[in-house]
């Protein structure tokens, strides 16, 4: 027959220590402790004793989950992938996140919400971005989709608006084709739709005046020259840097000047 004959309390903890027949047996949670009314005296069978173990093993799960959601939302699979990093069984696992979830604890569809609104305010990212995302974090397709869905065209065109002249910003010294092309290599990047891109860049005024673009070419246009005054002479070299600075986005006119200007210096 094995009967409890003592129970004590470990130190510092909600943890209770479980003697049968006068030697140490095995260590529970408070909760398990009062879900299996576990008092001195009461007798135990084999079963029954597996089962408090199996129990046992749930609410430390639990325990270990609530401990990582300290820290910051996590989503489902994350939570079950450090719970079965951790050496859970994958059958704990489950019903720890069932209690997570029965609890509020854990809701991939508050949690997806939260993800998106960190994601546009931290790092401006567009949705196909922030889908990427949040299929890493194991969020289910309905889920995200309806997350997805909040974002709106007008936020995404305010945002990726921001983007667009904090680009223009950081690339002065470059001709309005090379930061229109930036613009769309930024926002492409950052998950943005064509549309969205392509609605940006008609909005975007990006003029120069004959001094802007006479500082520009000398910037841009001597470190071509330089690099192709190497292998070429003559009309070919001419030729190749006004082919350079045209892709580059330079007019004709000021071309010329530059080049007018090479062979008089």
């Amino acid at each position: 027959m094995q009967v409890i004959t003592k129970i004590t309390r470990q130190k510092n903890q909600e943890r209770y220590n479980i003697y049968i027949n006068d030697k140490y047996a095995f260590s529970v949670d408070e909760s398990t402790l009062i879900k299996f009314g576990l008092t001195k005296g009461k007798i135990l069978d084999s079963f029954e004793i597996d089962e408090i173990a199996y129990e046992d093993e749930i609410a430390k799960a639990f325990n270990r989950a609530l401990s990582f959601l300290t820290y910051q939302m996590r989503s489902e699979y994350e939570i079950k992938k450090k719970l079965i990093d951790a050496g859970y069984g994958e059958s704990v696992v489950l019903e720890a996140i069932q209690k997570l979830k029965k609890l509020g604890f854990l809701n991939d569809e508050i949690y997806s919400k939260a993800l998106l609104e960190t994601k546009k305010k931290t790092t401006k990212k567009g949705p196909m971005a922030i889908k990427q995302d949040l299929m890493k974090k194991g969020i289910e397709k309905n889920t995200m989709e309806k997350a997805l869905e909040s974002y709106t065209y007008e936020e995404q065109l305010a945002i990726a608006m921001q983007l667009a002249e904090k680009t223009v910003k950081m690339n002065s010294t470059k001709t309005p084709v090379q930061i229109k092309q930036k613009i769309q290599d930024t926002l492409i990047r950052k998950g943005y739709s064509f549309d969205i891109v392509n609605e940006i860049l008609d909005q975007m005024v990006l003029e120069r005046d004959d001094e802007e673009w006479d500082k520009l070419i000398e910037i841009q246009g001597e470190k071509i020259w330089n690099k192709y005054v190497r292998k070429f002479e003559g009309k070919e070299l001419e030729l190749k840097v006004k082919q350079a600075l045209y892709q580059k986005g330079f007019p004709l006119d000021i071309i010329e000047r530059f080049l007018e200007a090479r062979e008089n210096g």
